[in-house]
């Protein structure tokens, strides 16, 4: 199924004492493209973030809004650094023996000193974060291309509508492209007879040069393979598959063969059928800018 590039979605799960936002939009991009806005604390789940994005789109730039709050409070762990409590201890009785003062010091005074205590906060596990940020992502995702199939529809059927215009001219190119060598042989006749009067025409040259003509001029080949492109850009039109990169690279084959007719043609009906087949392409090149 065509899908477009561009698209828009949303996801929010509240679970496991968290709440998940992902907020996703998505544009045109050659390639497969992720810009990830997401905490620090976060950022070693952005490879798992771009693999499961894989599952949706294979191509387009997705720029990636995540929000992750904690909806319950985390433990706190108290942290005693037992060496340095006992190093300060000591050392206070040392300079209390020196000072001749009272050695005593209680537990208290102990804990206010620098770095004997600290608080923790307890270690998040990735892996209940990843659960339920998931969730969320897969819903924005869906969300987004729910979107691009909506929009990748339209896009196919303005590219078929003018496919069908195409295909129509070159019939019409296929069909002019004899009475293109008949108009030039007699063209050739009254040329020739107006320069050599009442001289006999040399019938066999002058067949001669109007199969030369006709040689250079045909255009089968040309009108054949357009065909089968015309033919095989309606088919991916209806393909599940990712059709953007294949069906730009089968127009340009269709400008090559349409630029090799204008190039033989020396017509001037036919050279304006060239231009508007060349007219429709460039409208088709420019919808598929947007397809996936």
């Amino acid at each position: 199924m065509v899908r477009s590039m561009t698209g828009f979605g949303r996801g929010q799960t509240n679970d496991c004492g968290y709440s998940i936002n992902c907020e996703i939009k998505g544009v045109n991009h050659r390639y497969f493209d992720p810009f990830i806005r997401i905490s620090r604390r976060y950022s070693l789940l952005e490879d798992r973030i771009k693999e499961e994005l894989r599952k949706f789109v294979s191509r387009g730039r997705l720029e990636i809004n995540i929000n992750i709050e904690k909806t319950e409070e985390s433990r706190r762990n108290i942290k005693v650094d037992k060496d340095l409590a006992i190093a300060y201890h000591n050392y206070l009785k040392e300079l209390a023996k020196k000072l001749n003062i009272s050695p005593d010091i209680r537990i208290i005074d102990l804990f206010r000193l620098p770095e004997v205590f600290s608080l923790e906060d307890q270690e998040e596990d990735l892996e209940i974060v990843w659960l339920v940020l998931r969730q969320s992502l897969d819903l924005a995702m869906e969300s987004l291309v729910d979107m691009r199939v909506k929009e990748g529809l339209n896009l196919a059927e303005d590219i078929r509508f003018r496919n069908g215009v195409i295909l129509r001219i070159v019939e019409q190119l296929e069909a002019r492209s004899p009475q293109v060598s008949l108009e030039y042989s007699e063209r050739l006749r009254t040329r020739i007879a107006e320069f050599m009067e009442h001289d006999l025409i040399d019938q066999q040259r002058l067949l001669q040069e109007i199969a030369i003509f006709a040689d250079k001029s045909n255009i089968t080949e040309e009108i054949v393979r357009l065909k089968s492109h015309s033919q095989h850009l309606e088919e991916l039109m209806h393909s599940e598959d990712a059709v953007g990169r294949k069906s730009d690279f089968l127009v340009q084959e269709m400008f090559r063969e349409i630029n090799t007719i204008a190039s033989k043609a020396n017509d001037l009906e036919m050279n304006r059928l060239v231009v508007e087949v060349k007219a429709e392409l460039e409208k088709i090149r420019e919808q598929l800018q947007n397809i996936e």
